[in-house]
């Protein structure tokens, strides 16, 4: 008998997720229409349709849950599988680094996300292991030119980066001019899905209203990004559990969804994923595993 209720707890968010996967399978295969699924998202006079195929695309689409009224529950019970592990300081040095990717090794988070400047070092520490390297592209403030976030892209996806998160034109899309924003996104995903990375698309929630934040979530699916992500950490606000809901909201239960600023503790990282987010961006990954494993273990947590 399981007397712990962290544990019982544990057991049916695992249970629910293998009813809520055979689910999604039995209807998947007893489906007499089509075999697309299609939905159509308008914010004002921006609309955004986007297909796919069930269960099968929500996948495909890089999310690791299943979002439903009572918040998901991720494919790995393992919150280390839904974190970039991340050192974005800019007095980082080669040894912080190679710290952060030991740490990343051994817990086996998603990835380390660093400046383009140590992607190369994290590819040749990281090589053989699951762990892949997440850099940055237009960070903090996203004002470079396009021409400029390919290029830096380009860069970055040679030296072994496997994930991009790029910052939008925070400038461009809150003077309406949609065009250079999404010209900004599909150049960055083009070239990143042409090597196999994915791609996450920044939009700095604290600078936006919420009307703002739909219409960047829209125009980051439109442009077919993987993800769609709150927060650089270096503005006036980091990601909010509301932020996350009206982002989901946004774009649907198909496209994954990044937390990261501000999120220090396990109980941080649960708020973001029961509100939508699949990924975890968190300098603090280490403390959040830890007291995930104290929690399962039945251990009490420390002072």
């Amino acid at each position: 008998m399981v007397s712990n209720p962290n544990q019982v707890e544990k057991i049916v968010e695992i249970v629910t997720r293998e009813v809520l996967i055979a689910l999604a399978e039995q209807e998947q295969r007893t489906a007499t229409g089509a075999s697309e699924q299609c939905t159509q998202e308008c914010v004002g006079n921006l609309c955004v349709r986007t297909c796919f195929d069930r269960v099968g695309r929500v996948v495909n689409a890089g999310a690791t849950r299943i979002s439903s009224s009572l918040g998901g529950i991720p494919e790995d019970p393992s919150i280390a599988k839904m974190i970039d592990h991340t050192l974005l300081k800019p007095d980082a040095t080669p040894d912080q680094i190679a710290q952060l990717c030991f740490e990343a090794r051994k817990y086996e988070f998603a990835s380390v996300c660093v400046n383009p400047t140590h992607v190369k070092l994290c590819a040749e520490l990281l090589r053989g292991s699951p762990v892949l390297v997440c850099t940055v592209i237009g960070f903090p403030l996203g004002a470079t030119s396009t021409e400029v976030k390919v290029f830096e892209t380009e860069t970055a996806l040679r030296d072994g980066a496997g994930e991009i998160d790029m910052v939008i034109n925070i400038g461009a899309l809150k003077a309406k001019d949609y065009d250079l924003v999404a010209k900004d996104i599909n150049g960055v995903v083009r070239m990143s899905h042409a090597s196999g990375a994915l791609v996450k698309v920044i939009i700095e929630t604290s600078l936006l209203t919420d009307k703002e934040k739909e219409i960047a979530s829209l125009l980051a699916k439109e442009a077919g990004a993987d993800y769609v992500k709150t927060s650089t950490g270096f503005s006036s606000g980091g990601a909010t559990a509301e932020d996350i809901a009206l982002m989901r909201r946004a774009v649907g239960p198909e496209m994954g969804i990044k937390a990261s600023g501000g999120v220090r503790t396990y109980e941080d990282a649960q708020r973001m994923i029961f509100a939508g987010a699949t990924r975890i961006g968190a300098s603090a990954g280490v403390k959040i595993v830890q007291v995930e494993s104290e929690l399962i273990g039945g251990k009490k947590q420390p002072a």
